[in-house]
């Protein structure tokens, strides 16, 4: 069963017959708004990143994964690949995460979307983010990022240790950026 977030909303990461999830995936999908012509229709090519973000207990950046560091310094994070156009159906972007790897010092990641190619967010449609308990293939949560506005990027959800377990915050706010980088003042609040 899929909970569908809203913002500010969080959900334990346990699995529903008890123990906690182990391995777990953070698709991004979009596709690009069709725009209509007299002649025929066009649909434009849009770059959207997926980047996880990597904090400590004190807020520092431990880490990140990101189209130009596919794996965390560890290796318990790993980005599939760099989608640029949002073409194919499903998950157009991944980041795979081994919960019971990340070192301790890892308290929280902070998954983002951005738009490299400069686009904003009217421009996209069908864009989501989910989680996926990757043991099993099922999906645990799914947040709509369409119609969200004329900014070119969004602090998406916040993956956080929660004792022994983990739990994931759906956070949803805007922000203008191109790469991850230009988005870590607005991330700070939300660690």
């Amino acid at each position: 069963m899929t909970i569908s977030l809203q913002k500010g909303q969080t959900v334990s990461l346990a699995k529903r017959g008890g123990g906690s999830l182990t391995r777990v995936r953070m698709g991004l999908g979009w596709d690009a708004v069709v725009k209509k012509g007299f002649f025929r229709s066009k649909q434009a090519e849009i770059d959207l990143d997926a980047t996880a973000v990597l904090y400590d207990a004190r807020g520092a950046v431990v880490d990140q994964v990101w189209f130009q560091q596919l794996r965390s310094k560890d290796g318990s994070v790993v980005h599939t690949g760099d989608n640029r156009t949002g073409a194919g159906d499903g998950d157009d972007e991944s980041i795979v995460v081994e919960l019971g790897q990340l070192p301790a010092p890892v308290t929280s990641m902070v998954f983002v979307v951005n738009s490299f190619t400069g686009q904003d967010f009217t421009q996209i449609e069908n864009a989501f983010c989910r989680l996926v308990d990757e043991t099993n293939g099922e999906e645990l949560a799914r947040y709509d990022l369409t119609g969200s506005g004329t900014h070119t990027a969004q602090i998406m959800a916040k993956v956080t240790r929660d004792g022994a377990g983990w739990s994931m915050t759906a956070i949803g706010a805007t922000a203008t950026g191109r790469t991850f980088r230009d988005l870590l003042p607005a991330i700070k609040p939300h660690v």
